[in-house]
């Protein structure tokens, strides 16, 4: 009997520790609003990696069967953002999202276009100095060239906010200068569909954020497309898509 009672007394301390780890994080993305990053921030995007069961892809070749797959989508710059030295134009949906929406805010406050330095990154092409534990190899994580003046205050700001709603975590690097930003797809996605209901709308383009029971061939006769076209629109090579996954639609005229 005494047994027992020990038993049950350390399964009780032990779900306790883990009860008090996991308020510490959460207790930790709430308060960690400086940009300096921190083991906590780390620790907080491998958890989120770890709940959307991403993979850490090893090499190009992984990531083009992702790309193949529709879970990697092509990430091609517009009037608002463009690319530098991005070996992997392609990301999760979820970050192509926050790319167009950010960058349409950037536009418009800065007059300048936002500059990405960097998003997928295989195993295989991580720079020495990448923490071991680093995200880019599932495709959750996008750098930022770092602005100057008045607009990289504004892109702090904008940063800090969408921290403080739990949807990313941001880090200001110093080599070479950039923003470190992991987007949390799942969380990121309710937060734009609490924002805009449906259709999400940019200055550039039309997103639609597909949900259960969707399927391709339905929402392109919704917007007066064929599947076939849309698919080419995102870069798709089969009809095959899920859950809050974005798709690209036409501009309106």
């Amino acid at each position: 009997m005494q047994t027992v009672l020990l038993t049950a007394g350390r399964n009780m301390v032990t779900r306790g520790i883990w009860a008090l780890l996991g308020s510490a994080i959460l207790c930790g993305s709430v308060s960690a609003q400086s940009l300096r990053g921190s083991a906590s921030s780390l620790d907080r995007q491998v958890l989120e990696a770890r709940r959307h069961d991403y993979s850490y892809l090893s090499d190009p070749g992984e990531v083009r069967r992702f790309v193949n797959a529709g879970l990697l989508v092509p990430v091609n710059g517009n009037q608002n953002y463009s690319l530098k030295e991005v070996s992997f134009p392609f990301a999760r949906p979820a970050v192509l999202l926050f790319i167009e929406r950010l960058a349409a805010q950037y536009r418009q406050a800065c007059g300048q276009r936002l500059v990405v330095t960097s998003l997928t990154r295989p195993q295989s092409h991580q720079p020495r100095n990448a923490s071991t534990r680093s995200v880019h190899p599932t495709g959750m994580a996008l750098d930022l060239r770092r602005p100057r003046s008045t607009c990289r205050s504004w892109l702090e700001r904008t940063l800090l906010s969408l921290e403080r709603q739990a949807v990313l975590e941001a880090t200001a690097e110093r080599r070479p200068p950039h923003y470190h930003v992991v987007i949390f797809p799942k969380p990121y996605m309710a937060y734009v569909d609490r924002l805009e209901k449906g259709t999400l709308v940019t200055a550039t383009a039309r997103v639609h954020v597909v949900r259960r029971g969707e399927s391709l061939w339905r929402i392109a006769r919704r917007h007066g497309l064929s599947a076939g076209s849309l698919r080419q629109l995102n870069g798709l090579t089969s009809s095959r898509i899920h859950p809050g996954q974005t798709l690209r639609l036409p501009a309106l005229d």
